[in-house]
């Protein structure tokens, strides 16, 4: 049994002295395995622990002689082993938290004095020097070959780049790598994302371009990534849609969705308050969401899309008089702010909810309402703007809803003296 990890050994007698400890971790390489005695010429079992400075290792025996297990932090990879002799504490740090906890279980086993037959035991010998380096913070994988297939990545990894591999799947190592901050799985096979991806929790960017990718989840959506995730490039996939709850990853600052399938933007894009890059070119979109004009952004690309030529006279009416009593209530939940939940009210009426378009009056429409298109320049919402068509045009339709008849005439009215179209 071997386990690599930050280790301080603290000797519980320097406060007698006035003396305390680094309190700094070393990078180590601990073994548990069987040791001849030389005074009672008896195999026993012990830990031992080589360093880069003392590659042969001190070894501290197990059997009897373990005072307490110290394991509040042992999901996050920090254990803690107090031996009776020498008075010493074993302070383990940034170690796979499942390897560490199966050879803490190995050393209360050996504790207890269980047959040896029982233990994973490993072979007390000195470690090599690379066993021993200081953890590894970046790892580039450009070839199936060099694919890591008997051997785990390393634990400490902060930027992993696995690309022209063809995997068809993310690999389930890469995800107890909980101080990973970017991952780059581009070119590759993959076709779906697992929703643990959302445990990584210093995930800052997640590079998914040139994959088979066909939706994005509502659970990715909703993990800690709407805390941490900063660049996200779906780019060169098979998207069609992203769901609402997509909106929640609200510190976003550069998105990438070039040349999908997608038909329509999120439809609260605009709650992406973060966003400053944005790009969608080479898809289906015909118009952009009414909340696309809130958005402040520094770059947008939407660069050939096939979008509608706006006419504010073209109209879809989805209005019934008078409303309906749901489409009523809904409307004043949201227009006085009234807080909801699946707890108080049907799950799809918090789905309908969630969706709430706004009118120019600045009141909600739910189910029930006008829309219509109108042209927007794009510079309205960004500083630059790559060129939507060949003819060197940088306007774009974008939807606007109306709650009743009066506010779209009231529109109409406006648009017309105008002169819009």
């Amino acid at each position: 049994m071997k386990l690599q990890c930050d280790v301080e050994v603290v000797n519980r007698l320097l406060p007698t002295f006035g003396m305390k400890s680094r309190g700094r971790g070393t990078r180590a390489v601990l073994s548990i395995g069987k040791h001849l005695d030389k005074t009672s010429q008896r195999s026993n079992v012990y830990m031992m622990i080589c360093t880069a400075k003392d590659r042969t290792g001190s070894k501290y025996k197990l059997k009897d002689n373990i005072e307490k297990f110290f394991t509040w932090f042992v999901e996050e990879g920090k254990a803690t082993v107090r031996l009776k002799e020498p008075a010493v504490d074993i302070c383990l740090s940034k170690a796979d938290a499942n390897s560490l906890k199966n050879f803490l279980s190995a050393a209360r086993l050996a504790d207890r004095g269980s047959d040896t037959s029982s233990l994973p035991l490993s072979t007390l010998t000195p470690v090599r020097a690379r066993d021993v380096e200081q953890p590894k913070k970046k790892l580039t994988i450009v070839s199936k070959k060099d694919y890591p297939l008997t051997s785990n990545f390393p634990y400490s990894l902060e930027q992993l780049q696995v690309s022209y591999c063809k995997l068809s799947r993310v690999d389930m190592r890469m995800l107890s790598l909980k101080a990973l901050r970017k991952l780059d799985l581009s070119n590759n096979h993959i076709k779906k994302l697992p929703a643990t991806i959302g445990d990584l929790s210093c995930l800052s960017e997640l590079i998914l371009h040139n994959n088979h990718l066909e939706a994005f989840s509502v659970a990715l959506c909703l993990s800690t990534l709407q805390r941490t995730l900063q660049l996200l490039d779906l780019s060169q996939n098979r998207l069609q849609s992203l769901p609402a709850q997509f909106c929640q990853l609200r510190e976003l600052v550069n998105l990438k969705l070039d040349d999908n399938e997608l038909v329509c933007l999120p439809f609260h894009i605009g709650r992406l308050s973060k966003l400053r890059f944005l790009s969608a070119a080479h898809n289906q979109l015909a118009v952009l969401p009414s909340d696309f004009r809130k958005l402040s952004l520094e770059n947008l690309d939407l660069f050939g899309n096939p979008f509608i030529q706006p006419n504010c006279l073209d109209h879809t009416m989805k209005l019934t008089f008078p409303l309906p009593l749901q489409e009523m209530a809904s409307r004043t939940v949201a227009n006085l702010r009234i807080p909801y939940g699946p707890h108080l009210i049907p799950a799809h009426l918090c789905r309908d909810l969630e969706v709430a378009k706004t009118c120019d009056c600045g009141h909600v429409c739910i189910n029930f309402y006008i829309k219509t298109a109108v042209s927007m320049n794009l510079h309205q919402v960004s500083h630059t703007v790559v060129l939507v068509d060949d003819m060197g045009g940088t306007d774009a339709p974008v939807q606007r809803h109306f709650c009743s008849l009066s506010c779209y005439s009231e529109f109409l009215d406006n648009s017309l003296q105008r002169g819009v179209r």
